[in-house]
């Protein structure tokens, strides 16, 4: 990478509709682009969007289309930073929400992995949450340039 993309940086608000976790994935992988990812890496990144949008979706704002989703990512070097996050309901207790087929939703066929599945295909992960003010959840991976592969 450049010394010109150190630094780089994006931000994006859009409405807590199921519809949109799919520009959620592209816009994410657009931006993390510029760093040449794996077919792998690019795949751990949108499948980490889609579970983080899709729970600040179906668990943040109970699919109510007034919520909003923000997402800001940032490249320093070659690691992404990622930050998704509602204003919803938060989570009550978090230690149980991070627990492997712990589902809030069960009546949605919710499989309870979506936090596991952050925490695996990430280097970093924390979630922070306040009942009633919303949650955050933040991610760092550092991507290994299919150039540096090859060299």
């Amino acid at each position: 990478m450049t010394k010109s993309e150190a630094g780089n940086f994006m931000s994006v608000q859009f409405a807590a509709l199921s519809e949109n976790e799919s520009f959620a994935r592209v816009v994410v992988a657009a931006f993390v682009s510029r760093l040449d990812p794996t077919m792998e890496e690019l795949n751990d990144l949108k499948t980490v969007v889609s579970e983080a949008v899709t729970n600040c979706i179906i668990h943040g704002y109970d699919s109510d289309p007034e919520g909003i989703v923000s997402i800001s990512a940032s490249i320093e070097h070659e690691t992404v930073q990622l930050t998704i996050e509602d204003q919803g309901r938060g989570i009550e207790d978090l230690e149980l929400a991070q627990q492997p087929l712990y589902t809030s939703k069960p009546e949605l066929e919710r499989s309870g992995m979506g936090f596991t599945i952050m925490e695996n295909f990430m280097d970093e992960f924390e979630v922070t949450s306040e009942p009633g003010r919303g949650t955050s959840i933040s991610m760092k991976k550092t991507i290994v340039s299919k150039k540096a592969l090859y060299n």
